[in-house]
């Protein structure tokens, strides 16, 4: 069962950058699919990016082209850059795992409820 910590966010002004990172242990990271996943006061969870163990990277089209999902295998740690802030981009940010199956080695759920891991979530604010 992997473990996730994430650190980053605070408050930015409306166009500029934040980058929340996420480390993992206690298993074998690669075979997990990293997603970062939002929630706004009021609204339902948001599944925002997501990576596969081999790299692979998909996006939520409200973030597609200024959000930059990484992952580092060796360190196991998975970084959301978040470039160009808008308001509506407040919410609290949270790491989950989707796995561990060699399908995740290729693949990235959208779908919720296949994030079976979660990190305790860090606030990101936009002011505007």
């Amino acid at each position: 069962q992997v473990q996730l910590v994430e650190s980053g966010g605070g408050l930015v002004q409306a166009g500029g950058s934040l980058r929340v990172s996420c480390a993992a242990s206690g298993g074998a990271f690669n075979f997990y699919a990293m997603g970062w996943l939002r929630q706004a006061p009021e609204k339902e969870r948001e599944w925002v990016a997501g990576i596969a163990g081999g790299g692979f990277a998909k996006y939520s089209d409200s973030v597609k082209g200024r959000f930059t999902i990484s992952r580092d295998n060796s360190k196991n740690t998975v970084t959301l850059q978040m470039n160009n802030l808008r308001s509506e981009d407040t919410a609290v940010y949270s790491c989950a795992a989707a796995g561990p199956e060699s399908l995740y080695l290729t693949v990235v759920p959208r779908r919720i409820p296949e994030y079976r891991y979660w990190g305790q979530g860090t606030q990101v604010t936009v002011s505007s």
